[in-house]
């Protein structure tokens, strides 16, 4: 029999992101950190992020118009108290990522800031049109060459290891059994603090701009763990997704749209001062359901961002990367409109936590798009995304350091992983079918528009899907296809059970059947319930038997 691989870690980064990599180095002077990515590192979802990070640097700007505007796009869910929090600390974390080598571009010797949809200020800082990569290489660079920081890529958290599983009546988190896809084996991991960074789940949709990874696992682990999670009807649906055969998942920034890009019909018609006196530059879910009324309206595939009015050096200064893809499809962006649609993006919804990205369980943090913080609301305004990853990795590695949890509260008596009792599988069809089946209903029945009969036959495919790979789990030895898809089918359910519960149109969240937004603002919250399909598998390790 082979050796069961174990390793220890005071704490536990899951998710290699600006989240997960920033906390990590913020941790990493006081703390010995394990980071563990999915895939390389640098195929996460901050990559892709083009436009920038959004902070107060403008003497004519100020906070209280920053927090206004967030509020504003979080049609009322927003909580106040966070909002002025993480709008109070952009300065600072901008400084920090100087400090790390980050180069925003400039307009001579001031920061260049840029303008997207529902800011009434110019406060984006960027790196051309790619800062998320920008960012995410100095994050990298500077997490490679720390000693206390180990990542390893290829693995997959399966479940957290807490109390509750342990026979023990607190709440607190031990670890983590993790799947490693290079070997084909599942690791056991002890760690005291776990901090849940992977991201969003808008790989549910048949139609995203994010990476294969996007597929909720932070988000389904940690309420199988115990968490509570809100929120989970507001999925961000980006306006302008490239409508190509060969770059389906290509974002075309916001930023094209606030340096004066149009959207058009096929006739050349603007159609979106007809749906708010914003224009292009009214907040997402206005603009998304305004490209999806008109596609609709005349039965056409897709509409058009046209930028063929600005100056051509300006196109190519401001985006290179845009501009670059557009070409390499045989599109000229300076001459030619872009077919484009919106596509699911960002999940405003998460594992609820308070300002130190703390759980429900000690020990146990969850931070980026992973976590629901309060800071979106109903709405997430552009750009504010990277500075939510930042303020909060920070928040959360000094809650960490405070708390002092050593490696010794980690149980080291963390039974090994037990496949004793299952079989590898011959039935890996099964897996790609349900994935097929899961994305194309969540588009049509759970997407920009919802009706109760739509969101009733989600509900109704979503339980039929869960048993069936709830009883390939139960018998077949694990993989990352299949782990991937019992947290989406997870993720799937919570989004359609808050859609259900959401009696009204708000924000990202909008329904035909109550097309009225009620007075007062409530947030969706889920607690974790005894669904045998939900829950932590015991019959893996005997000992939890």
């Amino acid at each position: 029999m082979a050796t069961h691989l174990r390793s220890q870690a005071d704490v536990l980064v899951v998710g290699a992101g600006a989240a997960g990599l920033s906390a990590a180095l913020h941790l990493a002077p006081f703390r010995n950190v394990l980071v563990l990515s999915k895939e390389s590192v640098r195929g996460s979802t901050t990559n892709r992020a083009q436009g920038g990070i959004a902070a107060v640097w403008d003497p004519a700007d100020s906070l209280e118009a920053h927090e206004k505007d967030t509020l504003n796009a979080g049609a009322g869910l927003c909580d106040p108290k966070v909002v002025e929090f993480v709008v109070a600390k952009a300065n600072d974390v901008v400084a920090n990522l100087l400090d790390l080598g980050v180069e925003f571009d400039r307009d001579g010797d001031d920061v260049h800031l840029a303008t997207e949809g529902a800011h009434s200020f110019r406060r984006v800082l960027h790196v051309a049109d790619a800062t998320g990569l920008a960012i995410s290489s100095k994050l990298i660079e500077h997490a490679s060459n720390h000693p206390n920081i180990e990542t390893r890529s290829d693995r997959v958290v399966i479940d957290l290891v807490t109390s509750v599983k342990l026979g023990r009546n607190d709440q607190s988190v031990f670890g983590a059994y993790v799947y490693n896809r290079r070997l084909d084996r599942v690791e056991t991991v002890s760690a005291p603090c776990v901090i849940l960074a992977t991201g969003g789940a808008s790989k549910v949709y048949k139609y995203t701009s994010n990476p294969d990874g996007a597929t909720g696992d932070g988000i389904a682990i940690g309420y199988r763990a115990g968490c509570r999670v809100a929120n989970m009807e507001f999925n961000q649906f980006h306006p302008t997704c490239l409508f190509h055969p060969e770059a389906r998942s290509f974002l075309i920034s916001e930023a094209v749209r606030g340096e004066g890009g149009r959207l058009i019909l096929p006739n050349g018609e603007r159609f979106m001062p007809r749906f708010d006196p914003s224009g292009e530059l009214a907040p997402r879910d206005i603009v998304a359901r305004a490209i999806d009324f008109e596609m609709k309206r005349l039965g056409i595939e897709c509409v058009f961002l046209d930028a063929s009015h600005l100056p051509s050096s300006k196109i190519k200064d401001r985006f290179p990367q845009i501009h670059h893809k557009l070409q390499s499809v045989g599109i000229d962006m300076a001459r030619d409109p872009i077919p484009i649609v919106p596509a699911a993006h960002y999940t405003c919804g998460g594992v609820l936590v308070d300002r130190h990205g703390s759980t429900d369980i000690t020990g146990l943090y969850a931070i980026g798009e992973t976590a629901c913080t309060g800071l979106h609301g109903a709405n997430r305004l552009a750009s504010n995304s990277l500075l939510e990853c930042l303020v909060f990795a920070m928040s959360s590695a000094r809650h960490i350091l405070s708390q002092n949890r050593a490696r010794d509260n980690a149980n080291p008596d963390i039974p090994d992983w037990d496949e004793s009792m299952v079989t590898n599988s011959d039935e890996d069809v099964v897996l790609t079918q349900n994935w097929s089946e899961l994305r194309r209903f969540m588009w049509n029945y759970m997407g920009i528009v919802r009706t109760d009969k739509r969101l009733e036959s989600a509900s109704r495919r979503i339980a039929l899907l869960k048993n069936e790979v709830y009883d390939y789990y139960s018998n077949y030895r694990v993989n990352s296809d299949l782990l991937e898809l019992r947290n989406l089918i997870l993720v799937a359910d919570l989004m359609v059970r808050s859609a259900q519960w959401r009696k009204e149109s708000r924000g990202l969240h909008y329904t035909i059947d109550y097309p009225q937004t009620n007075v007062r603002g409530i947030p969706s919250v889920l607690h974790p319930r005894r669904d045998p399909l939900d829950v932590f598998q015991p019959a893996r390790s005997a000992a939890l038997g």
